[in-house]
C-alpha cells in the first residue's frame, strides 16, 4: 500500500516560516559567495544606486554597500531586516552611511527614486507564486528602473525534473546540523512535494531531536518553478527585454545541467 501523501501547508507557511528563523537562516547560507561576486561585478558595471528586492539578513547587500555602492534593501519579513540591521550596525560608519533597509513588499514597493541596479537575489523570484504576482514585481521593477541605462538581474532555480517527481512520502537524510540558538544537534532530512498544476515544490525540512523526539520540528519552504522559456515569456510580456541569460554565477551558458538561472534585463 502506496503510503498517504502529507498534507501540503499553505503558501503563506511555505513563503514566510523559513525566514523567521532569520539567525539559523543567515548560519546556513553565510558562506555562499558565487551569487554574491556575480552581483558585485554587475555592480561595477553598471553602477549604482541599487535596489535590492529581498534583501533577507544583508548576505548581498552589505558586501555591495562595503564596495562603495549605495544600497536600498527591501524585505517582507521583519525578522530578516532585523538580523540584516543588527549586521549592519557592526559595520563602519561609510558602509552604514550606504543602506536603506525597509520593510515592504516587492509587489506594491514605490519609491520616488530611480536606479541603476535592481537585483532580487538567491531565489527570491520564486516566491512569485502566481502570474498576477510576476505582474505586479515587473511593474515594480519597471517603476525605478533608469529607462535606458538601468538592468534588472535575478537569480532561480533551473527545475529539477528528477526531484520533482520525487515520492513526497519519503525524507532524504542529509546529515547533522547545529542550531544557532543552544547549539543543539539535530538530523537534518528533507522531503519534496510538487504541486504540477500550481507549479510550487514544497520543501519540508525537518529537524529531528535524536535525544527527544518531542522537539523534532519541521520548516516548509514554497518555491515555484519556472521553466526556461516560460519566464522568458512572463518577462517579455511584462515591459522587460532579457539582455543576458547565464546557468551559473560564473556566466556560464544555460544548459541541461545548470542549477540556476540568471536573468539580465532591461526594460522594452
Amino acid at each position: 500500500m502506496t503510503e498517504a501523501r502529507p498534507p501540503r501547508p499553505n503558501l503563506a507557511d511555505g513563503t514566510s516560516a523559513h525566514y523567521r528563523d532569520a539567525e539559523y537562516y543567515d548560519r546556513a547560507y553565510r558562506t555562499l559567495r558565487e551569487d554574491v561576486e556575480l552581483y558585485l561585478l554587475t555592480a561595477l558595471e553598471h553602477g549604482g544606486p541599487i535596489l535590492e528586492l529581498g534583501c533577507g539578513t544583508g548576505r548581498v547587500t552589505l558586501p555591495l554597500a562595503r564596495a562603495g555602492f549605495s544600497v536600498t534593501g527591501i524585505d517582507i519579513s521583519q525578522e530578516m531586516l532585523e538580523r540584516a540591521r543588527g549586521k549592519l550596525r557592526a559595520e563602519a560608519s561609510p558602509v552604514r552611511r550606504r543602506v536603506d533597509l525597509r520593510l515592504a513588499d516587492m509587489r506594491t514597493l514605490r519609491l520616488r527614486r530611480r536606479y541603476r541596479l535592481v537585483i532580487s537575489p538567491f531565489n527570491v523570484v520564486q516566491h512569485l507564486y502566481t502570474r498576477r504576482d510576476f505582474e505586479l514585481a515587473c511593474a515594480t521593477v519597471r517603476h525605478h528602473l533608469e529607462p535606458r541605462t538601468g538592468r534588472f538581474v535575478f537569480d532561480v532555480l533551473l527545475p529539477d525534473v528528477a526531484s520533482l517527481n520525487r515520492n513526497p512520502t519519503r525524507r532524504y537524510h542529509l546529515g547533522q546540523v547545529v542550531h544557532p540558538a543552544g547549539g543543539k544537534r539535530y538530523d537534518y532530512r528533507e522531503s519534496f512535494d510538487y504541486d504540477p498544476m500550481a507549479q510550487v515544490q514544497l520543501v519540508t525540512m525537518r529537524f529531528e531531536d535524536p535525544d527527544d523526539p518531542a522537539g523534532t520540528f519541521e520548516t516548509p519552504l514554497a518555491h515555484r518553478q519556472f521553466f526556461p522559456l516560460e519566464l522568458e515569456a512572463l518577462v517579455h510580456y511584462n515591459g522587460l527585454e532579457v539582455v543576458e541569460r547565464y546557468g551559473g554565477f560564473d556566466r556560464s551558458d544555460l544548459t541541461e545541467d545548470s542549477s540556476s538561472q540568471i536573468y539580465v534585463c532591461r526594460r522594452s
